[in-house]
């Protein structure tokens, strides 16, 4: 194992997009307490300093392991297909359709449970682009089809991040 693995290689698990989230968290503490920077105290300033390396390391995997929308774009960027979320905002004309009617329907939300029901309709949504990843990466091995699934759920993680403060708004 080094600091250069890659996240999977570091967790020592297969290099897919369906996980064990349990396995994830279990294998991070037991990293986090072989590295743990106060177990190397008497070793003096430089292993302590690796070790401090080390941390670091494993929760940046940790975070990106964790987190299916942030594994997905890992793996795409692993295979050679980078999201590129900032220069490139192609997307299916029917998802941009889908994106307008949604935010016309928040703006236009009164109630709250006009905006909980939105939501249980992004949810929706995501949870099949989560299974469209999986099926993309896992089965098909087509990370370049995986890409504008990983971009879709990008703009429906921040849109829920949006209704939930609208939700905010009515308590």
């Amino acid at each position: 194992m080094n600091l250069h693995d890659d996240d999977f290689a570091l967790f020592g698990l297969k290099q897919t997009f369906a996980q064990d989230r349990v396995a994830i968290d279990a294998r991070w503490k037991e990293l986090q307490r072989e590295a743990h920077p106060d177990k190397f105290a008497s070793h003096g300033v430089a292993a302590q300093r690796v070790a401090m390396q080390w941390s670091v390391r494993i929760n940046e995997a940790y975070q990106r392991l964790k987190d299916p929308l942030k594994r997905a774009a890992y793996l795409c960027e692993l295979a050679g297909f980078p999201i590129q979320a900032h220069s490139n905002t192609a997307m299916p004309p029917s998802f941009l359709i889908q994106q307008m009617e949604w935010r016309e329907a928040l703006d236009d939300a009164s109630e709250a449970s006009t905006v909980e029901a939105l939501m249980a309709d992004v949810q929706a949504a995501r949870k099949d682009l989560l299974a469209q990843c999986e099926k993309c990466l896992d089965y098909d091995r087509d990370p370049a089809s995986a890409v504008a699934s990983v971009r879709a759920l990008m703009f429906i993680d921040k849109f829920a991040q949006d209704l939930n403060q609208r939700l905010d708004q009515f308590e």
